[in-house]
């Protein structure tokens, strides 16, 4: 009788390794989880080549669509084909109407049901206006809505010469969860609770969401983190941020492309972001990787009655 162990390989992104033991997420299929004392060996395994693949199909008011899935509100309600968000107030984004469509009703109906669902909530009244996507009234007629506020580009680009950009992958730490750690490097959410909340929420929400992190010294805070939620054959980036002193050395790059081979694993071939159209730093580096303008949006605030 054969009495030697029987070994098995676990293949993927180590995601942790606590007192708990150690979790693995696959290229597909659920994590793998096993006590320390399995642990026979381990080996960093190249990024996952990702293959060249032409930029998928979506119009613009798909691909916002697919946006408000990467950022999902904690509260929703239709509006015919309108949505209304609401998040404790944590970003316009979770906390605006998305206008893609018809509502359903006269515009100026729809607009004052916007109004008074906002006011039930004690939240200022924001429209997401999409262009092209939104109604063409809400576009061109801007005396019906209050001053432009935030104008972003929403930019895509292939994801292959994406996840092969960068260099120094091996720093990058990849995690299912936004620990303290990556927290740290976030901008300051709020002493409120609920809002704190609805942004744990809010970061987590997606169809698949991954976090990325460079590490700093021991006991330092990180020097980048960066965050991407992948959706069928997309894949959203944003949260990238890196600490002031660890700018211009690449970092932003290098974790954009370990999300990226990330992405290509679950089957993604395109990437999207949404930059503020003043950012002038980040649309330089998002241009030299890539990136073109899909379309724009802005929000408005409703006037009060």
């Amino acid at each position: 009788m054969d009495d030697r162990p029987v070994f098995r390989d676990a293949i993927g992104v180590l995601t942790s390794w606590d007192d708990h033991g150690l979790t693995v997420a696959p290229r597909s299929g659920d994590p793998v989880a096993f006590e320390e004392k399995l642990l026979v060996a381990g080996k960093t395994v190249p990024l996952f080549p990702a293959r060249r693949a032409a930029l998928p199909e979506a119009s613009p008011a798909e691909l916002q669509r697919i946006a408000a899935r990467s950022w999902s509100a904690v509260e929703q309600e239709p509006l015919g084909a309108w949505t209304l968000r609401a998040s404790a107030g944590f970003t316009r984004r979770a906390n605006s109407v998305q206008t893609l469509g018809d509502p359903g009703l006269p515009l100026d109906e729809a607009l004052a049901a916007v109004r008074e669902w906002y006011a039930a909530r004690g939240l200022p009244a924001w429209v997401e206006v999409c262009t092209p996507g939104s109604p063409q009234e809400l576009r061109s007629e801007p005396g019906r809505l209050g001053a432009a506020h935030s104008p972003t580009l929403v930019q895509v680009a292939p994801l292959a010469p994406l996840a092969r950009s960068g260099a120094g992958h091996d720093r990058v730490r990849l995690s299912r969860t936004a620990g303290p750690e990556w927290m740290s490097l976030y901008r300051q959410v709020s002493d409120d609770a609920a809002v704190e909340e609805a942004a744990r929420r809010l970061l987590h929400g997606g169809p698949s969401v991954w976090f990325a992190t460079v590490p700093g010294a021991a006991g330092q805070p990180p020097l980048a983190i960066g965050r991407c939620v992948i959706d069928g054959p997309w894949a959203c980036f944003g949260a990238v941020e890196v600490a002031p002193h660890a700018r211009r050395a690449g970092l932003a790059t290098t974790l954009m492309a370990v999300l990226a081979a990330r992405s290509a694993e679950e089957g993604a071939t395109g990437a999207y972001l949404q930059v503020e159209a003043e950012n002038d730093g980040a649309i330089a580096l998002y241009d030299g990787l890539g990136f073109t303008t899909s379309h724009t949006y802005h929000y408005a605030r409703l006037p009060q009655e």
